[in-house]
């Protein structure tokens, strides 16, 4: 867990602390210990709260100091209150927000209320055997403890009260009366079961039961009382029982301690670490405890559902109008769900981010949480005013409805996770009911992604060679290098497996880097006496990189290939901004020799107006353009495709540049695009892509026998 930063490079948090919080327990309460002693008690805390921050597990850490930190503190007799709000402020200015600071506060407030109920108890329970021995005795003993009690009963700080064993008050002293606000003789006369509050442990007249007919001498609860004018006060309670000589109960002796503020301050405390402090609303934690709940506590035949929301377009909102309108807007969202979620009596939390969840606990279907994603969509639709910014916000859903007995917490937020990415892939705005094909096929590509890195690692990814011929004779001019995974459980995997999924993760970056020095090197090695070349695909991702041109340019010396013998493939996407580093870098690669492509050209933006201007070399035509060349008519009007290619290619043609056919898998493909002036092809008819070890072969015209088959 991180701290707030320091500026400067004066002393660090954790030397400047110890001072700061001494001077604020100074200034707020009374500190028994002289400031040397203070210091050196709070410098200790200090350390092993540093020691704490720097563990693997930050969170048990921090939570156990805080601990032993707050009993630390009423150990050395700072038990004021004041002492313990304080030291929580000096903690939560010192101490970034988040679950581990939640965890060391409220460690921290429960290590100090637990040692000082300790040490008040031990205190009542010296005073109790006082009374006691101030109530036997022989007489003169008894005259001389009499005083004593009466003395101790009218002065102590903290109510007591004496009761029969019917349960009827006799006594009680001032502070008692005070602090329920009755007069004294009010109060005696009264009984125990009209003190009772809503809130009273349920265990608690099972255990007054058991004081009254003497099983126990001692019992001890958290209670609250009603005051006089209908406030509510909250005490630790501690009873014991009065024997006589005999041994036979006749009294029995409550000790009544003020804890409120202490109480509204843990119960602060709990409240934060289960809400979101920007929305209000219950955080993942406690959604995750009442989903967990609610499966536990469910019969064999109930069902539970979630509807898992993510606001779409919100990033660019935050981004363009800034995080203080995005936060606004997120409150704004976050009243509207819950004011939905609770007309349908449900729970709405927020996840994180601008993630919000609805729990269905007791789900009658998948047509009531269809109706509750409806809804959840409807109150989103209206704008929302946020100072001079009107907004609107859609949402998608994922729609989870299951068995409760048959399911886990972490399996339906995994089923209302895979849904919801189907739901933003299906469009936005809408909702998706889950479907458990689409559960298996995500976590099938979610292995994939993870284990791209070690599979690079282990060799996994290879290159195959398609060949680029010359239209028409078909002579060999260069090829496409091509990557496939050849992956130890699922085999040979083609790139449509695991290329997107590249993309998304990041890690095409490096994947692309080895495909480019792969297919330098083995370029070089399998034809260094041709002029072929070998055209490698290069990502957005990829053209993105600072790096670009030096990549680049290492991997063609590593290799000893000429620039002259590189081409690039880019989509259109990647090269069709006219600004950028990116574009930069590709001109400086053009200029140096390399030859640039630009793949599946007319599936793109295609805009023409500044083709020329770019460093371009050679259009690429995708298959599905080829195809449909074999329909073209004979002797009649030419297709539309044919019309299609036949402008492309005398475009491309009126700017210098070549054209290169792609998926040419008939003779009649190869006959028309040659009769078109293309320039260049590739495909299953002139050439299936060849593993490494066969180009050599291939660049002196024996190609293997066995390559078609492959």
């Amino acid at each position: 867990m991180a701290t707030r930063a320091d500026g400067g490079g004066g002393p660090s948090w954790s030397q400047r602390l110890p001072t700061e919080w001494a001077r604020r327990l100074s200034a707020t309460t009374y500190t028994p210990l002289r400031p040397p002693e203070l210091r050196g008690l709070l410098t200790a805390l200090a350390a092993d709260l540093e020691t704490a921050r720097g563990s693997a597990d930050a969170e048990a850490s921090l939570a156990e100091w805080g601990r032993r930190a707050g009993a630390t503190l009423v150990d050395a007799h700072l038990t004021d209150p004041a002492a313990l709000e304080t030291s929580l402020l000096v903690l939560g200015e010192r101490l970034t927000p988040g679950p581990p600071a939640t965890a060391a506060a409220g460690a921290f407030a429960r290590g100090f209320t637990t040692q000082l109920r300790a040490a008040t108890l031990r205190e009542q329970e010296r005073l109790a055997q006082a009374i006691i021995r101030a109530q036997s005795g022989v007489e003169r003993a008894a005259r001389q403890s009499e005083a004593r009690f009466r003395a101790i009963f009218a002065g102590a700080g903290f109510g007591i009260g004496i009761s029969d064993m019917f349960g009827r008050i006799i006594q009680v002293n001032q502070a008692f009366a005070d602090l329920l606000g009755y007069p004294v003789e009010e109060m005696r006369g009264m009984t125990i079961p009209e003190l009772r509050h809503p809130s009273d442990p349920a265990r608690m007249w099972e255990d007054y039961r058991r004081v009254f007919s003497g099983e126990v001498d001692h019992i001890r609860m958290e209670k609250a009382y009603y005051r006089r004018d209908g406030d509510v006060v909250w005490t630790e309670l501690s009873v014991s029982v009065i024997r006589d000589d005999a041994g036979e109960p006749q009294f029995t002796v409550a000790m009544v301690d003020d804890v409120t503020e202490r109480h509204h301050l843990q119960a602060r405390l709990r409240h934060q670490a289960a809400h979101d402090p920007l929305t209000g609303l219950p955080n993942r934690s406690l959604f995750t405890e009442r989903l967990a709940d609610a499966i536990a506590n469910a019969g064999p035949t109930d069902r539970i559902g979630v509807c898992y929301l993510d606001l779409d377009g919100f990033k660019r909102i935050n981004d363009s109008l800034g995080h203080d309108v995005g936060d606004e807007l997120l409150v704004a969202v976050a009243g509207r769900l819950s004011d939905c979620a609770r007309a349908f009596g449900h729970l709405a939390a927020r996840m994180g981010g601008d993630e919000f969840v609805i729990l269905v606990e007791r789900c009658s279907g998948p047509d009531q949480l269809e109706i509750l994603a409806e809804a959840a969509l409807t109150a989103l639709t209206a704008p929302i005013s946020l100072g001079a910014h009107r907004l609107r916000v859609g949402a998608s859903i994922g729609v989870v409805e299951q068995p409760a007995a048959a399911t886990e917490p972490a399996e339906i937020m995994k089923a209302a996770d895979v849904t919801l990415y189907q739901a933003k892939a299906a469009g936005r705005g809408r909702w998706v009911r889950y479907d458990p094909a689409m559960v298996a096929e995500e976590s099938a590509r979610y292995a994939l992604s993870a284990d791209m890195p070690d599979a690079l690692e282990r060799g996994e990814f290879t290159l195959v060679y398609q060949p680029i011929v010359a239209l028409p004779g078909q002579k060999l001019l260069g090829l496409e290098a091509l990557v496939r995974w050849r992956h130890p459980e699922l085999g040979l995997l083609p790139p449509d497996r695991f290329i997107a999924l590249a993309e998304e993760t990041g890690f095409i970056v490096p994947l692309g880097r080895h495909v480019l020095r792969q297919a330098c090197r083995q370029a070089a090695v399998s034809f260094p006496d041709h002029d072929l070349f070998v055209s490698v695909n290069l990502s957005v991702a990829q053209t993105q990189e600072d790096s670009l041109v030096s990549d680049i340019g290492e991997a063609l010396v590593a290799a000893g290939l000429p620039a002259s013998r590189l081409q690039l493939e880019l989509t259109e996407s990647a090269l069709m901004s006219p600004h950028g580093a990116g574009l930069r870098a590709l001109r400086t690669l053009a200029d140096g020799g390399v030859r640039v492509a630009i793949d599946d050209f007319g599936t793109g933006y295609s805009n023409l107006a500044y083709l020329r201007s770019l460093p371009v070399h050679t259009l690429k035509l995708p298959r599905p353009f080829i195809a449909g060349l074999d329909q073209a008519e004979q002797g009649g009007a030419p297709a539309v495709e044919e019309q299609i290619v036949d402008a492309l290619v005398r475009l491309a043609h009126a700017i210098d540049l070549t054209v290169t056919a792609e998926g040419v898998e008939t003779y009649a493909q190869a006959q028309r695009l040659s009769a078109l002036g293309c320039d260049t092809a590739q495909g299953w008819f002139l050439g299936p892509a060849y593993p490494p070890e066969q180009l050599r072969r291939l660049a002196v015209g024996q190609p293997a026998t066995d390559a078609r088959s492959r």
